[in-house]
């Protein structure tokens, strides 16, 4: 997996998690990615701090990294958590139905999030609605 810094066309920054740099590429050419904050799907690489590796004398152990990385997959979807609760309206079940009114124009186009099944969603994107899942927040060790 790989982490890249992106940038929306309305100036947005944040992170995302791919496969490898060709998986980045592809989803961004389909225009797959969108913005989190706004929606927008034009999408470019954001200018991204270099990854130091540590001293000899300071090796980090496997299970180091790997506690790293939950920390960091953690803090990024909590993150995004925050971000969607503040920005957007929850609308519980009642998800498919209001993306369709806000689609159809009965109702103002917004942010918003709920719950709504695979099957429910698969349908969204066939009629051209878009939607995209809300990632889990890992269980953590407490």
């Amino acid at each position: 997996m790989i982490v890249f810094d992106l940038r929306c066309k309305k100036g947005h920054q944040f992170e995302a998690w791919f496969k490898d740099s060709a998986a980045y590429e592809s989803q961004r050419k389909e225009r797959v990615i969108a913005c989190p904050t706004c929606g927008v799907r034009t999408i470019e690489k954001a200018p991204m701090a270099p990854n130091i590796a540590p001293s000899r004398g300071a090796r980090r152990t496997k299970s180091d990294k790997d506690e790293s990385k939950k920390v960091t997959y953690y803090q990024a979807v909590k993150e995004l958590h925050r971000q969607v609760a503040e920005k957007c309206d929850y609308v519980g079940d009642r998800f498919t139905e209001e993306a369709r009114r806000m689609h159809s124009g009965e109702t103002e186009k917004r942010g918003i999030y709920g719950e709504a099944t695979l099957k429910d969603a698969i349908e969204l994107k066939e009629e051209g609605i878009d939607c995209n899942p809300l990632p889990e927040l890992p269980h953590t060790d407490a």
